[in-house]
């Protein structure tokens, strides 16, 4: 099954706060700027560049300079993320980092759960040519026990709340995770970028890419829902029970059960419980109205002030997706609406790249 294996890092010969960021999707222009003004070897510099071709020359050129280093041995590295959810809890997320040996999805080893769309492939795929190199991690679930536990030990590498420790070897991941079915979490796009490369490449380096694994166990993974506000969209009016409050009908939606689709529908100044169909997912039910003028968040209030100012016509908030419901749907082929899942916190970019050549 899944090919888990140690791998050569590359990594900032001085790590900080000021060279990391989040993932490449979900940094807005003005964010983008803010993160290249805290240091001039910030990595958006390299997952946002001017260019694709920018960004494999400073690449190279940060190789070439020390302001990256190679390690001398592969290894894989155990990882921590201390993070406060959009609930306002605190927990930790652990998992592993390491290279993974992909397959074609017909494989059934890494399933999707998400379609994807031509533009962002497009763009990662010219960035993969220029910098021959895996710059941001994707993440992927597996079920059962971690092989690894997080050291007792000051970590190797650390910023915004994120802690890696190199381990000696593979530290057993290889043969742990050889009978294990892997889901992607967050990074579709880029995982079949890595398939078209490896088409165009057929090397045994372009075979691999850069990968966070966490358990389902894991006790900090947490689903976190995305709410849909529709604009634009006055044909759109949810039938259902009538109830007080936004807040009074989440309650309420909490309550039911995940046996049949249910949402709270809002319209202004008005909330109902809008119930669907069993064995049907909430983002399954929302999705029957198209996806004209439709826009997303994960917070409640901040959809419900959109309709609320006359910004959209109606919003829909959801419950999180359980993470069985997503395994379950992907091991049957299915790939469900976009964001169904929000996983928080995002992995961060610029701790550790993968370059694909010895």
């Amino acid at each position: 099954m899944a090919a888990v294996t140690p791998f050569r890092a590359a990594r900032y010969a001085q790590p900080t706060d000021a060279v990391v960021a989040p993932p490449y999707d979900v940094i807005s222009p003005a964010e983008r700027a803010a993160l290249a003004g805290r240091d001039s070897h910030n990595v958006v510099r390299l997952t946002l560049a001017s260019s694709e071709e920018e960004a494999g020359r400073l690449f190279r050129a940060w190789l070439d300079e020390g302001v990256l280093i190679r390690d001398l041995e592969p290894a894989v590295w155990a990882l921590s993320q201390d993070y406060v959810g959009p609930d306002g809890v605190a927990r930790r997320r652990d998992g592993i980092v390491a290279a993974l040996q992909f397959e074609p999805y017909e494989s059934r080893v890494v399933l999707p759960h998400e379609r994807t769309h031509a533009g962002p492939k497009e763009s990662r795929l010219r960035l993969l040519r220029a910098a021959n190199a895996q710059l941001e991690p994707i993440f992927l679930l597996y079920d059962g026990a971690a092989p690894v536990s997080t050291p007792e030990r000051t970590p190797d590498l650390e910023a915004e709340g994120t802690k890696l420790w190199r381990l000696p070897g593979d530290a057993g991941v290889t043969e742990a995770f050889a009978g294990k079915q892997l889901l992607i979490a967050d990074g579709h796009h880029r995982y079949e970028t890595a398939l078209a490369f490896h088409a165009e490449q057929g090397t045994a380096d372009s075979t691999r890419m850069l990968v966070v694994l966490v358990s389902t166990s894991d006790p900090g993974l947490e689903i976190f829902a995305t709410h849909r506000v529709f604009s634009g969209r006055p044909d759109i009016v949810p039938a259902g029970e009538p109830l007080g409050s936004p807040d009074e009908a989440l309650s309420r939606l909490a309550a039911e059960s995940y046996d049949a689709s249910c949402v709270v529908g809002y319209t202004r100044g008005v909330a109902v419980l809008v119930h669907g169909e069993p064995g049907e997912l909430d983002v399954e039910l929302v999705d029957r109205f198209g996806h004209d003028g439709i826009a997303y968040t994960p917070d409640a209030r901040e959809a419900t002030r959109r309709v609320d100012s006359g910004e959209a016509d109606v919003a829909f908030l959801l419950r999180p997706t359980r993470i069985e419901d997503v395994f379950e749907r992907a091991r049957r082929g299915e790939v469900m609406p976009q964001k169904t899942t929000y996983f928080f916190p995002k992995l961060l970019s610029g701790l550790l790249f993968m370059p694909l050549e010895p």
